[in-house]
């Protein structure tokens, strides 16, 4: 252990060093440029492609009929999008980075070109589905390439870039989709990420060495744990989009059951598809992966139910309610570039541990501003939400991959967007369920919801603060050398 802690301060010491020349600039220099492009580009199809389809199905269920599949739309992608983030590590190993990739955007194209000529919305389902499997894939596997693409003193600048990729589409890709349908069609909303998946294509051509295609080992898909892993999703899914309370308490807890079953599993198998210290609290790892999980899932209750409090506890318009929600984008826009500019890895570490906390303090102040009936502060909580994944979230990632061994650096990296989205997933449904549970639904009085989104806010900080301790926990066991 001596040894591994001896190690582990001398790749810091050498990181921290080779940060202080380190500079935005370097991503674009003809040696990084096409790299920078590639992974940001991986990840933008990833994130544009949910912001754009989410504003555009409501039209194309217009148009084609089949009102009652469309939540299925939205669930099929996101459990197939989980598996596929489940399984790159495995496909990577055995297949190779390169051709994975270019199976995987083949895959996402196909199903596009399916949903954008759909007639019927089942073939806008099994286009979803498609889109699902091939972007989780290309999107765990451009976090897992980061460390092999670029030298360590840049990485923090990619990771910086990925979450500015992240932030601007969740700040514009519900404008730019809302104009394409309501001027041309939800068709073009849908197509538009076709020529990007095409580029991305000819990039990893280029760019992922063809030495990296094939690997001597003959692992199988762990396809068993998968498949309960999916129905756990899917039960997750489902909670969101019935009413009655028991059956969404149900589902919740089957899902919450399997999960952990797959959990219990695969710590046992010789052929894990997950990290060995995957929620462990005893490791860093282990607690750093509780952060990635939970920080969405507190902030998931802002997600679904901040626009909505905006516009029917203070009337305002669809407009200003999406402008202020924007701000979180905005602000972890601005922090991303600010923390992944910093010159020491060190300070980078000790900003990381105030994430959490800046989620909670923002989150409270929602809770705050619907409580005491004072809109003003929901604006600087949207500031507190945004800097906190601005200022953890690059960095956290980061130390997830170098606290890894060599042999799980692939798992774990392929885990950071596939925990994100799971956390999205679970908080949406769970804080559905204490919403309908307090009464909500349609048609109700304003003191009723008022009632609702306060207990859901109250929740949401209560999941932030076991974020906030688990980054503690984690710090605490990198500092004595506990990583894996």
């Amino acid at each position: 252990m001596t040894n591994e802690i001896v190690q582990h301060d001398e790749t810091e010491a050498r990181t921290d060093g080779d940060s202080m020349s380190a500079t935005w600039g370097e991503l674009l220099t003809p040696r990084n440029l096409a790299s920078t492009v590639t992974l940001c580009l991986g990840v933008a199809l990833f994130a544009f492609n949910e912001f754009f389809i989410a504003t555009a199905l409501p039209s194309a269920v217009q148009d084609l009929g089949g009102t009652a599949l469309l939540s299925w739309a939205f669930t099929v992608y996101l459990v197939f999008a989980i598996i596929g983030g489940m399984m790159a590590a495995h496909l990577k190993q055995r297949f190779g980075a390169r051709r994975t990739l270019l199976a995987a955007a083949s895959v996402f194209i196909v199903g596009t070109l399916i949903a954008t000529v759909a007639t019927e919305m089942l073939h806008v389902l099994v286009g979803r589905l498609l889109q699902g499997a091939g972007e989780g894939v290309v999107a765990a596997l451009c976090y897992a390439l980061i460390p092999e693409l670029f030298p360590s003193r840049l990485v923090p600048k990619v990771f910086g870039a990925e979450a500015i990729v992240w932030a601007t589409a969740a700040f514009s890709g519900p404008l730019v989709a809302g104009v394409l349908t309501e001027h041309w069609s939800w068709r073009l909303a849908f197509f538009v990420s076709l020529p990007a998946a095409v580029i991305f294509i000819i990039l990893v051509l280029f760019i992922v060495p063809k030495a990296a295609q094939a690997s001597a080992s003959t692992s199988t898909l762990p396809l068993s744990r998968l498949a309960l892993a999916g129905v756990g999703i899917l039960m997750i899914s489902l909670a969101g989009t019935v009413d009655a309370v028991l059956l969404m308490s149900l589902f919740l807890a089957g899902a919450m059951v399997l999960l952990a079953v797959v959990v219990g599993l695969d710590r046992r198998s010789e052929n894990p598809m997950l990290p060995r210290a995957a929620f462990s609290l005893d490791k860093a790892l282990g607690a750093g992966l509780w952060v990635v999980l939970l920080m969405p899932l507190a902030q998931a209750a802002a997600a679904v139910f901040l626009i909505y409090s905006l516009q029917h506890l203070w009337m305002l318009s669809p407009t200003v309610a999406g402008a202020i929600g924007a701000g979180m984008a905005v602000s972890w826009s601005l922090t991303a570039i600010a923390v992944a500019s910093l010159k020491s890895a060190e300070t980078r570490h000790l900003v990381m541990q105030v994430g959490p906390v800046l989620v909670l303090i923002g989150l409270f102040l929602v809770a705050l501003a619907i409580g005491t009936d004072q809109l003003w502060l929901v604006i600087p909580a949207q500031g507190a939400i945004g800097a906190g994944f601005g200022t953890s979230w690059g960095t956290l990632s980061q130390l997830m991959m170098d606290v890894s061994s060599d042999e799980e650096r692939d798992r774990t990296s392929a885990m950071l967007p596939t925990l994100q989205s799971a956390g999205y997933a679970i908080g949406a449904a769970f804080f559905g369920l204490v919403a309908n549970t307090m009464g909500f639904g349609e048609g109700i009085g304003a003191e009723v919801l008022r009632s609702a989104m306060l207990v859901v806010f109250t929740g949401s900080c209560l999941v932030a603060s076991l974020s906030a301790m688990a980054g503690l926990r984690m710090a605490r066991l990198v500092r004595i050398g506990k990583g894996q």
